[in-house]
């Protein structure tokens, strides 16, 4: 397991926990030895994400972050890590590419680190990720989000407009054949529907849990979608609905 998996779902268990958890959860939750945890909690200290205690750690400010990336990051982890292995292998050296705000396009990061492209993005996180890595780095610019840790407004949409982009990656709430892709909110909405505009291939990384589904703002037509990506425990009957739609379909 890497160290960025672990992060994750160091992270996510800290939350549903309620801010606070001590070594010996932490370990037993995660099979994994005292030394590697507390190693692990280090470097998570270092970086600001955690606050280290006496046998544990502790979230800063759990009660004024209702909404954590890093919790979102933690959910369904598996299956966004084999949809990023799969997205990632479309990436080639000279690619453009836009990458949204979302914690499954995020988990591309460590498979594109060594890959000379350009990677244009409203995500905070990507940025941090691929700071030190081959990949030139064009972050949107506009008023940040501290909840979604990513840049939204009219300012980010008139950055993302004067650029293309060969593909963009992004992630949605909920998509179904009959009524296209949808979202919680229209923060995320708009921006998503900026990157598609600007793209030359529309990659929407998906797993499973969100297929067939509708959530509160339906804000584009499946037709939108060149490319779907999710993982293997798609049900072929669900994956069939998106081929015959036309939709390129890589599980």
């Amino acid at each position: 397991m890497s160290f960025q998996i672990r992060k994750a779902k160091i992270l996510g268990l800290l939350e549903q926990a309620g801010g606070a958890v001590d070594v010996r959860q932490l370990a037993a939750s995660l099979d994994l030895s005292d030394m590697t945890v507390r190693r692990d909690l280090n470097a998570l200290a270092e970086q600001g994400l955690i606050i280290r205690t006496h046998g544990g750690a502790m979230l800063p400010g759990l009660a004024d972050r209702p909404v954590s990336f890093a919790g979102k990051s933690a959910q369904q982890h598996e299956a966004k890590e084999h949809i990023a292995r799969r997205a990632a292998a479309e990436i080639v050296d000279g690619d453009v590419i836009f990458m949204d705000c979302g914690s499954t396009v995020f988990a591309l990061c460590p498979y594109i680190r060594q890959k000379r492209i350009t990677v244009i993005t409203n995500s905070l996180p990507v940025v941090a990720e691929l700071m030190r890595s081959t990949v030139t780095l064009n972050l949107v610019g506009g008023e940040v989000d501290k909840e979604r840790q990513a840049v939204h407004g009219l300012t980010a949409e008139s950055h993302i407009a004067r650029y293309r982009a060969d593909k963009a990656f992004v992630g949605v709430d909920g998509v179904s054949v009959g009524n296209g892709l949808s979202a919680n909110g229209e923060k995320e909405a708009t921006l998503t529907l900026a990157l598609m505009r600007q793209a030359n291939t529309v990659y929407l990384l998906c797993d499973a849990s969100k297929l067939e589904q509708d959530r509160y703002l339906q804000f584009a037509p499946l037709s939108a979608v060149e490319v779907l990506v999710t993982d293997p425990s798609a049900p072929d009957e669900v994956v069939q609905t998106f081929v015959d739609a036309g939709v390129r379909v890589i599980r």
